[in-house]
């Protein structure tokens, strides 16, 4: 087998700026998914429910708000990574250090974009079960909400850890 058929070169020899643009699009793109796929799952059992107990309808609209700061925290990183490009004089776009910096926004993307997937997904069905729970009684909403809250650190834990990641994107210095 040949160098230049392997996956390793193949990796190296695309742009650090298209690694960065992927992971600026993966971090907002799955993000929206994952608040979307959460507020799927929440106002659908939120209507549902709503049948049997309409005074659930506006209580619970704070798991459709948990669901849009999954969202938040996509856009929010999304800009974050997005300050972190710098321009790079051609003979130094594949340099070791911008191979990492284009790597590290890369990496930061794919962290925030899945794990605010996974935050939205847990958050949309604690809200369904929060609003289910809530039509048959109500003393339960309060005790759900705080689980709902701790579903949602997961999305945070994720925009932490990308920016951690992102503090690695330095990209080589322009010559004078």
């Amino acid at each position: 087998m040949a160098d230049s058929s392997s996956w390793s070169t193949a990796l190296i020899k695309i742009s650090p700026y298209t690694f960065s643009a992927i992971g600026i699009a993966i971090a907002i793109g799955v993000s929206v998914l994952g608040a979307a796929w959460g507020i799927y799952i929440t106002g659908s059992s939120l209507i549902g429910a709503a049948i049997k107990a309409p005074r659930i309808t506006s209580k619970n609209l704070i798991s459709v708000i948990f669901c849009e700061a999954v969202a938040i925290y996509g856009v929010i990183v999304a800009i974050i990574l997005q300050t972190k490009l710098e321009s790079v004089p051609s003979s130094q776009i594949y340099a070791p250090e911008a191979l990492r910096a284009g790597y590290a926004i890369f990496a930061s993307g794919i962290i925030v974009g899945f794990a605010n997937l996974v935050c939205g997904l847990c958050v949309g069905i604690i809200g369904s079960s929060c609003a289910l729970s809530d039509a048959q009684n109500s003393s339960l909403f309060v005790k759900i909400l705080v689980i709902e809250i701790f579903g949602s650190a997961l999305g945070l834990f994720g925009v932490i850890v990308g920016i951690i990641m992102s503090a690695q994107a330095t990209w080589p210095a322009k010559s004078v």
